[in-house]
């Protein structure tokens, strides 16, 4: 029998980040591994700066993401004014109004006029996600402390960008199981009233180490989302596997 920490994600925009090329930001249907890392350190209150802290949730825990509903994609168009680093040399810029201002001035001294960036970023839109999370030898935290963490996260928690956050509590809980299918059945969460309806399959996606306890036609998928440095923003590539469920849990 294993421990898994099990939690839902919900909400009415969701943007899981895919490889990202010039000024298109895609988003995958469900949540890799570095954007549920990254949620279990906002909710422990750990700093993007803290690179060494980063690295040993990653290399403790194993994770599973269980799509209840993978949401519709939404595409948003962007126009962003964004200064060049010379703009920002010896201004302070702590906030976007700061930005703005440093970026006025340089225009004005420079004689040009404001520098726009068009990009395009993509969203899920009504997703439903459950996650498990399982630890491996090295984890810094017990789940059940995890758990708690999620019930009273130190920073505020997002669906992969702060435009958007959960819209029902996580509910975490620690469940024994032998395998990721049964963990899911023994996980309770409180029926919604509002139940986003579903936009393609019931699938389950799951890393190497971890057990999913049904038979399926199974496909391995490259991702990058091994977080190397949080603070050079930089990823690794690593095999995920997909494979459909049997059954909705």
């Amino acid at each position: 029998m294993e421990d898994y920490l099990v939690f839902q994600l919900c909400g009415p925009m969701a943007a899981w980040g895919d490889t990202a090329v010039g000024e298109v930001r895609p988003s995958l249907d469900h949540p890799g591994r570095s954007q549920v890392l990254g949620l279990l350190a906002a909710a422990l209150g750990i700093g993007r700066h803290e690179d060494e802290t980063h690295a040993a949730l990653s290399a403790g825990y194993r994770v599973a993401v269980s799509t209840r509903n993978a949401g519709h994609l939404l595409r948003d168009y962007h126009t962003v004014q964004v200064p060049p680093q010379v703009a920002l040399k010896k201004m302070p810029h702590h906030t976007r109004r700061d930005e703005l201002l440093a970026l006025a001035r340089y225009n004005r001294l420079q004689g040009k006029s404001a520098g726009t960036i068009l990009s395009s970023r993509d969203y899920r839109v009504d997703g439903d996600w459950l996650v498990l999370v399982q630890s491996t030898d090295r984890a810094p935290h017990m789940l059940d402390d995890l758990a708690e963490a999620l019930r009273y996260p130190r920073f505020v928690l997002y669906l992969g960008r702060k435009s958007c956050p959960v819209s029902r509590p996580l509910f975490p809980q620690v469940v024994k199981a032998e395998n990721l299918h049964l963990a899911l059945q023994a996980a309770e969460f409180p029926s919604a009233e509002v139940r986003y309806p579903r936009a393609g399959n019931a699938t389950l996606y799951w890393e190497d180490g971890m057990e999913i306890g049904f038979d399926a036609k199974t496909t391995a998928l490259q991702r990058n989302d091994q977080p190397l440095s949080r603070t050079r923003w930089q990823f690794s590539r690593r095999t995920e596997y997909r494979a459909d469920r049997p059954e909705e849990v």
